[in-house]
């Protein structure tokens, strides 16, 4: 999930027949309502099917390792719902983060009939995208990877295989929160499993190692012959033989810290950036352009959905999506006088995701 720059200089976008709006082509009809978007990446598609690996470990052992050999039965159905619970709405988010459309604009919609269309004024410009011949609006920035502009894009998670944008981030953002809460949990049980079991019977993991009663439990009271070595026998806290609990267990416990740290830290990230209304590109690129920026609580309930509610943490309840895009999103003010002394005329920016086109 780490945002990672493009290069600003590439060979394709300062050719000149990139830079033409008549060799655009025209864009495709618009897809029907309901169209599932998904992005065919190679490394997104495998990060994804690492990530529902990674959850459904994690949901084998918490159930066969700890909650179903446990004698405690009210623990067990307690923490088991809560656990699959959350496992669920991660899964649930992930998915919705995944096959939502995040933002994407229009592609080929920068044709020479269509700028002519939006009747620019003096002093107005549109910006357009070489890679994908598409018209930016404001905020939008080309993902190399989606091969499209997304609107408020703030980075592209291979985790989820998609960019993060205006019309994902909520569900983004509940993805990072739940694995970071069943990461959370998982230690939690890890840990008092440990302490309950570790007394009673899991000393006779050393015994698996050659290691005698003697050597192990002078001071315990036992039935057995002085050095006859302990039977290894499924624990009384797992259906698994000790060594095999273990290294379960282990494994969880590094899955779940390293997941808990990763996913709050992008968890705190996102938040910040919706109460700051500040994508991570535009942080990244230090931009202080004026722009009108939405009051913090604002951008949250257009991010959320509304005001404050439960549909907030439903995956299943989507954002307040923006209204349309109307002929003057298209169009931005130039930031100076240069940007329009040269009228007819087609001017190269750079800029940090794609090379920026100003057609006058």
């Amino acid at each position: 999930m780490m945002l990672i720059p493009t290069h600003h200089f590439r060979d394709i976008e300062r050719k000149p027949e990139y830079l033409q709006p008549e060799k655009c082509v025209p864009p495709p009809h618009p897809s029907p309502v309901g169209t599932m978007w998904f992005i065919r990446d190679g490394c997104g598609i495998a990060c994804a099917i690492v990530t529902w690996f990674l959850v459904l470990y994690a949901e084998f052992v918490v159930l066969f390792v700890m909650l179903i050999p446990s004698r405690d039965y009210v623990y067990s159905i307690i923490n088991g719902i809560v656990f699959n619970l959350l496992a669920f709405l991660a899964l649930a988010s992930h998915c919705r983060a995944m096959l939502t459309d995040p933002g994407a604009v229009p592609k080929g919609n920068a044709t020479k009939e269509f700028i002519e269309s939006l009747q620019l004024k003096p002093g107005q410009v549109v910006y357009k995208c070489p890679k994908c011949c598409s018209i930016k609006p404001d905020r939008a920035h080309h993902c190399s990877v989606c091969k499209r502009c997304i609107r408020k894009m703030d980075h592209h998670c291979p985790w989820v295989n998609n960019c993060v944008g205006e019309n994902n981030q909520k569900y983004f953002v509940l993805f990072t929160m739940y694995i970071a809460l069943i990461s959370l949990h998982a230690l939690i049980m890890v840990g008092f499993h440990f302490l309950h079991c570790f007394e009673e019977d899991w000393t006779n993991l050393l015994h698996t190692f050659g290691v005698t009663r003697e050597e192990t439990a002078e001071a315990r009271i036992s039935h057995h012959e002085k050095d006859q070595p302990l039977k290894v026998s499924s624990s009384e806290c797992s259906s698994f033989s000790p060594p095999t609990t273990v290294i379960l267990l282990i494994l969880l416990c590094f899955e779940g810290l390293l997941f808990l740290i990763f996913t709050s830290v992008m968890f705190g990230t996102q938040v910040h950036s919706i109460c700051t209304d500040e994508t991570g590109i535009e942080r990244l690129q230090r931009k202080h352009q004026p722009r009108e920026r939405t009051g913090s609580w604002e951008s949250v309930k257009e991010t959320f959905g509304g005001d404050f509610s439960l549909n907030w943490c439903n995956p299943f309840s989507g954002p307040c999506h923006p209204k349309p895009l109307s002929d003057r999103d298209w169009v931005r003010q130039a930031d100076s006088l240069s940007d329009t002394e040269n009228t007819e005329t087609t001017e190269e920016r750079k800029d940090e995701d794609s090379t920026e086109v100003i057609d006058e």
